[in-house]
């Protein structure tokens, strides 16, 4: 695991983690209080992937929004 904290993990950071997480978890080997400490983390990680993703949607919404208004926008100007 990383010392870094989860709010400074990029992306690509958490999700390469997690996959870590995943295989250790599944090739099993371990106690069930490093298991479920893998769990906990894991679940960190889902979350951090999360967040990553939604903010990626909300801006790409915002921008096919904006393409959007602009074409309406332009659309009535081409016309006269």
């Amino acid at each position: 695991m990383t010392g870094k904290t989860d709010e400074a993990l990029s992306y690509e950071q958490a999700r390469d983690e997690l996959i870590e997480v995943v295989r250790r978890l599944e090739t099993g080997g371990t106690t069930l209080e490093e298991s479920l400490a893998l769990w906990e983390r894991g679940e960190e990680l889902a979350k951090v992937c999360r967040r990553w993703l939604e903010g990626a949607r909300a801006r790409l919404d915002a921008a096919l929004a904006e393409e959007a208004a602009e074409e309406a926008g332009g659309a009535g100007a081409a016309g006269e």
